[in-house]
């Protein structure tokens, strides 16, 4: 058992910076009795997907990370975006502070996108009663920002409980709004370059904890991906387009100031889309920013791979790359080594957590625009779902 618990937990668990790594178990180390996790997914995502309402499901999920990370001062923690949830880890000092931020972002997503959101606040030490764990350890995907990723079984029953209606967390009353600045979807989807666009879960089998057989089937897909260029990273490495959806600007706007401020607030996400583009452009900073860097950081630092008690993957491909992981996932399925759910479209989508552009350490999530995780995730749990294309 780690007997570390204070707040430096994250901040002293070593970074490593190749993906391949991921599976290396000295990675991962087990968060404390003390800690506990702030849960959070859609209900009835499938209806919303269905809708073609993907990218508010995103944004959705982000907007947790975005509240509870606020909430306590933009602190160093674990956080997983799952693509209709998420998952944060903080120690137990921090709890009455992440159930406010839990509960506002329940409420403003009701109230403001009409979706549920389900929450929930697990302890640590009740994951470890269960004999599971969580261990997490910190991948870099650039030298300015790193992701946790998360091992042991604990934050999939966690997810589990919640689903059961256990560890909710109270309401906030109607009208609450949690601390959504730099939340921000701005970008249209992101068309394939390669081939698709395609998300990939892979979990151990049913009712089993992660083989030496499972391990190599992550790093063999991995490798796979790896071939492609950049991990097939689905982002060009000069960052995405140019293109700027006017929905997004609206969702961003909705986040980020009340009723009665935003269209002053979408005037401004304009203004700020158009000097962006016009500093890219003549490659001109303004101050301490610079455009084309920034683009460049929005690429490096973003979470098209993961691992969140299995692997999560949206990635570029070609067919050829593709046919041989759906090998490899089909034969490992086969095997009763994992269960896999694989789903193809033609673009990603992105939706930025960027308290200060400034600042060099704004996050990326990536997910695929038409379903993305969910509908791979509902191949694993027999649900019927597939993936339509999102109105940007």
């Amino acid at each position: 058992m780690n007997d570390v618990s204070n707040e430096r937990f994250f901040a002293d668990v070593p970074v490593f910076t190749d993906f391949e790594r991921v599976t290396d178990t000295s990675n991962y180390h087990p968060l404390p009795d003390g800690w506990f996790l702030a849960l959070a997914d859609i209900v009835s995502s499938t209806q919303a997907i269905a809708a073609g309402r993907y990218k508010d499901v995103n944004m959705a999920g982000v907007s947790v990370i975005s509240a509870i990370l606020n909430a306590v001062d933009k602190g160093d923690y674990p956080f997983v975006f799952g693509g209709d949830g998420a998952v944060v880890a903080l120690p137990g000092n921090l709890e009455s502070a992440a159930r406010g931020a839990l509960a506002a972002a329940q409420r403003w997503v009701e109230e403001e996108m009409g979706l549920s959101l389900r929450i929930a606040v697990v302890p640590i030490a009740d994951i470890h009663k269960e004999g599971l764990d969580v261990r997490v350890a910190r991948h870099a995907a650039s030298p300015f920002v790193s992701y946790a990723m998360f091992a042991g079984g604990g934050a999939s029953w966690a997810e589990r409980q919640m689903k059961n209606g256990r560890y909710n967390v109270e309401p906030a009353p109607p009208g609450t709004r949690p601390d959504l600045t730099g939340l921000s979807c701005r970008w249209s989807p992101i068309a394939a370059r390669n081939g698709e666009i395609v998300s990939i879960i892979a979990v151990p089998a049913e009712g089993g904890r992660p083989t030496a057989e499972f391990r190599k089937l992550v790093m063999d897909v991995v490798a796979v991906s790896a071939e492609q260029g950049r991990g097939g990273h689905p982002i060009p490495p000069d960052g995405p387009d140019f293109a700027f959806s006017m929905k997004g600007v609206d969702r961003e706007a909705r986040a980020t100031a009340p009723p009665k401020r935003r269209l002053r607030q979408k005037l401004f996400i304009l203004l700020q889309i158009a000097l962006v583009v016009v500093l890219h452009q003549l490659g001109a900073k303004l101050g301490r920013f610079d455009a084309r860097r920034y683009t460049q950081d929005v690429s490096g630092n973003s979470d098209f791979r993961k691992f969140d008690d299995g692997l999560k993957m949206t990635i570029d491909v070609d067919a050829d790359h593709l046919g041989r992981i759906q090998t490899l996932l089909e034969e490992a399925k086969a095997k009763g080594v994992a269960r896999y759910g694989l789903h193809r479209q033609s673009s990603a989508l992105m939706t930025c957590f960027v308290p200060t552009p400034l600042s060099r350490d704004h996050a990326h999530f990536i997910d695929g625009a038409s379903g993305g995780y969910a509908v791979a995730a509902s191949q694993i749990t027999g649900k019927q779902l597939s993936g339509v294309e999102i109105t940007p």
